[in-house]
């Protein structure tokens, strides 16, 4: 059974897919510092994208390194809705 927070994921994946963008989800050790669900790359643009259950929101130590890739130019998502992913579907097909 997937949960909401891996429904979304799947969502995320299919558009990241469709847009040809490459990315890659770290996976969890328990020895690093928590990070973000995705990091990708299209068409030269650096994005970061955390998919959250319906009513979750990004930590404090997500919001800080979303706070960081934002500074060095990058593009960040924070997904939980149909609305959000419809978003992030748009935004990818206009980047140049």
């Amino acid at each position: 059974m997937t949960t909401p927070e891996g429904k979304i994921k799947q969502k995320i994946s299919h558009v990241l897919s469709k847009h040809k963008a490459y990315y890659f989800m770290p996976v969890p050790t328990g020895f690093q510092a928590t990070s973000i669900d995705y990091f990708a790359c299209l068409k030269g643009r650096f994005i970061a994208i955390e998919a959250k259950a319906p009513g979750k929101h990004l930590t404090s130590r997500q919001d800080y390194v979303f706070e960081l890739i934002r500074a060095a130019g990058g593009l960040t998502f924070e997904i939980s809705s149909p609305e959000e992913i419809e978003a992030l579907d748009k935004v990818l097909g206009e980047l140049l």
